[in-house]
């Protein structure tokens, strides 16, 4: 596996692990105790989650360009 491959694939495992716990934390449940129950604003906590969702794509589509560079170069990454 190349370098690159590697570098993507755990910026992914990073992002998702990331994401989970953004998720785990409920902000639309937050939302409905009053603002002085909040542990944390989840405006952010959605603001978080959607620049998440945006990395992860991000990685995904320059995983398929790296595949597709090595098949053009004749590389077989299993």
């Amino acid at each position: 596996m190349s370098g690159e491959h590697e570098f993507l694939r755990e910026l992914k495992v990073e992002v998702e692990i990331e994401l989970t716990e953004v998720q785990a934390s409920h902000a639309e449940e937050t939302m409905r105790l009053p603002v002085t129950d909040w542990l944390f604003d989840p405006t952010e906590a959605e603001r978080e989650e959607i620049g998440l969702r945006g990395l992860r794509d991000a990685v995904e589509v320059l995983e398929v360009e790296v595949h597709e560079d090595d098949s053009r170069r004749g590389d077989h990454v299993a």
